[in-house]
């Protein structure tokens, strides 16, 4: 999509002025949220701690990026990726309705997949490596697609899959998948610290109005 597209740049703009507007809220939200909640009860009753712990650090380290989508869509007018109000109950930021952050929210439950070795090579390549750029290039394939439909807006012509791809989801998967490999006392110090930093960004700078 490119930028300058009067179609785009309009809802864009749409979006900007629907971020927490609980006009188009559905219940069928709440039905996601249990799901999610049901996922984090069941991996916590199973003692899979380390799993817990790489879902909470790739949901941490996706809000630091949508909060950064944020800030660059107040200082420069858009946002590197921004949902259309038309396809969501709740927009919570520009950039991610409140669907979007409930699937992101368990997707760091892909770890359940990898070795128990975290040195086992696949295909000549570190499985945490192998599964992580997997999937990245997964979620920036299907992101095209979303891109495609009036869901999705990607406005600047040099942002697309493969910046998404490389500068993106395989933080977010390899980030994830390093958590899940520290220690317990590591990983309640790292995606604690992500988490308080995240509360601290939202706490400043939704009441300031930059996002």
């Amino acid at each position: 999509m490119l930028f300058g597209n009067r179609e785009f740049a309009a809802a864009a703009q749409a979006a900007q002025e629907a971020v927490r507007d609980p006009s188009n809220f559905h219940w069928a939200i709440l039905t996601l949220f249990a799901l999610v909640l049901i996922t984090y009860c069941n991996e916590i009753k199973a003692k899979n701690y380390a799993a817990v712990a790489c879902a909470l650090g790739l949901y941490s380290i996706h809000w630091l990026y949508e909060i950064a989508n944020a800030v660059i869509c107040h200082l420069t007018g858009y946002a590197l990726w921004t949902v259309s109000p038309e396809s969501t109950s709740f927009i919570l930021l520009i950039g991610v309705s409140a669907e979007l952050s409930l699937m992101f929210s368990v997707a760091g439950f892909t770890c359940k997949l990898l070795p128990e070795d975290k040195n086992k090579k696949i295909l000549g390549i570190n499985n945490r490596w192998f599964f992580g750029v997997g999937f990245a290039l997964f979620c920036s394939v299907f992101e095209i697609f979303l891109a495609w439909t009036p869901a999705f807006i990607w406005v600047y012509p040099w942002w697309g899959a493969i910046p998404v791809f490389i500068t993106t989801y395989i933080p977010f998967f390899v980030g994830a998948y390093k958590i899940y490999d520290l220690e317990p006392k590591k990983q309640i110090k790292v995606v604690g610290t992500l988490m308080a930093i995240n509360i601290l960004l939202l706490v400043v700078l939704i009441p300031l109005g930059v996002i």
